[in-house]
């Protein structure tokens, strides 16, 4: 497995953990740990974008994995 495809990988399972974070905020009560899903929900948007940025620079430096 390629670098890029593992950071492919790496976002697709980050998008889902954060998808089940949201569902999780929007389920609880208590105010104290929607508060830390909302912080934990920052933190992976951060990571997110992160990733994104790398994965750009990944294709345009080897364009033969773009798209995967």
């Amino acid at each position: 497995m390629t670098v890029g495809a593992k950071v492919k990988q790496t976002l697709a399972n980050l998008k889902g953990t954060q998808s089940t974070l949201r569902l999780y905020s929007i389920q609880t009560q208590d105010k104290n740990i929607k508060d830390a899903y909302k912080e934990a929900l920052k933190i992976t948007d951060k990571v997110i974008h992160d990733l994104e940025e790398r994965i750009k620079v990944l294709e345009f430096e080897e364009p033969q994995y773009k798209g995967y």
